[in-house]
């Protein structure tokens, strides 16, 4: 639990700008609560947010939050590999439900990872991802609009706080970043896409447009390039 609780204080503040945006998106309060406690995925909620606003269909959804979170995906498999005894079939499913970028991030420098510990590092951060929510949902039906809108933008600040850093370091993660971007300014703009194509599919477009060229364009590692040659070798 101590190790969550810098992320539950992190959370606290970044969620107050989700209930603020889902208020002013046209949801109650007690939704935006709802979907904080039951999801725990920051992109994930602000994308379902939009899609929902914009009248979006299931499928869609669906999509979405598939290509989104799918990176969740991968972050459970690298914790499987540092499980305990403790960890059964019900453990693994309750403890995936705590796997974030930053609860992965700590749970990953650990030798060995149990339920116990899983339970305790995601509890602080739950409790802090919907208490902000419900705050800012709160406070977002009584401050002035002006300053709901500008807080509202908040977590699209902790978004672009995330990507600079690492786009400072990585040509390659700064193209990406900015071939996504221009794919959105392209699917806002151009009237023939923006008419005929859903917030929820321009995400999706954007989001594997832009992840397959990543793909394409990032040179392999020595060492996988040596273990493929190694393993073809073998074979």
């Amino acid at each position: 639990m101590s190790d969550g609780l810098a992320i539950g204080l992190g959370y606290l503040s970044v969620s107050f700008s989700f209930g603020i945006m889902a208020v002013t998106s046209g949801l109650a309060w007690w939704q935006a609560v709802l979907i904080s406690l039951t999801n725990l995925t920051s992109a994930g909620q602000v994308a379902g947010v939009g899609i929902m606003s914009a009248s979006g269909g299931l499928i869609e959804m669906a999509i979405a939050q598939f290509v989104i979170n799918i990176r969740y995906s991968l972050m459970g498999i690298s914790l499987s590999q540092k499980t305990d005894e403790s960890m059964n079939f019900p453990a693994r499913l309750i403890s995936s439900f705590f796997i974030t970028d930053e609860i992965f991030g700590v749970a990953v420098t650990k030798e060995k990872v149990g339920f116990r510990y899983m339970a305790g590092l995601g509890f602080y951060p739950v409790i802090g991802w919907t208490t902000g929510t419900l705050l800012g949902a709160v406070l977002g039906n009584i401050m002035p609009p002006f300053v709901t809108n500008s807080l509202a933008i908040g977590i699209y600040g902790m978004f672009v706080a995330i990507v600079l850093p690492v786009c400072r370091r990585s040509k390659i993660v700064a193209g990406v970043s900015t071939l996504s971007v221009l794919l959105a300014v392209v699917f806002r703009y151009v009237p023939f896409l923006h008419d005929n194509v859903s917030s929820g599919f321009a995400i999706i477009i954007c989001a594997v447009i832009a992840a397959v060229a990543g793909a394409v364009i990032t040179p392999a590692r020595e060492e996988d390039v040596k273990e493929n040659v190694k393993e073809e070798a073998d074979g």
